[in-house]
């Protein structure tokens, strides 16, 4: 189930170029069903916790890079596509996904039945990002513009006080 649940991404990524990095990999999903799909491209696991990241170091397959960090250290638009899965709620996680996201990429967030794209909206406008779109279970969020001065916002902050 969650292996399905993973690659319902598989072609919304491909369709989008770059490298894609999961945020909060946490257990490699969907970051390493994805890099199985896609053995053409490289796929960073960002995770904050370093016990993860020996377990995603350990099971990832060659075309995927184990980063230990948190998504408000790294460098900003960076990659094509960043992916999220169960790391907060949809606006929260837009925050630290879309940052990443090179402008012409997108932020694709897993969300469930209640979530709020309005909220998603308010937060992608302030980030650089386009209006979000459902597709299949999931919200792609376009990357319009480079990352505005001021975010990221500290470790912690998106989380303590959204920006929506």
């Amino acid at each position: 189930m969650l292996l399905d649940d993973a690659l319902r991404a598989v072609e919304v990524v491909r369709s989008y170029g770059g490298a894609i990095v999961d945020v909060g990999s946490g257990g490699g999903s969907p970051g390493i069903p994805l890099a199985v799909s896609l053995p053409e491209r490289e796929v960073v696991l960002l995770e904050a916790e370093r016990r993860k990241c020996e377990f995603l170091e350990r099971w990832s397959p060659p075309n995927a890079r184990v980063v230990w960090g948190r998504a408000e250290e790294q460098e900003l638009d960076a990659f094509g596509i960043a992916v999220a899965k169960a790391l907060a709620q949809p606006a929260t996680a837009l925050e630290w996904c879309l940052p990443l996201v090179r402008p012409g990429g997108v932020a694709v967030l897993w969300r469930g039945p209640s979530a709020d794209l309005a909220r998603v909206a308010r937060v992608a406008a302030q980030l650089g990002g386009g209006e979000p779109e459902e597709r299949n279970g999931l919200t792609v969020v376009p990357k319009l513009a480079p990352t505005p001065a001021g975010f990221p916002r500290r470790p912690g902050a998106a989380k303590k006080r959204p920006l929506a």
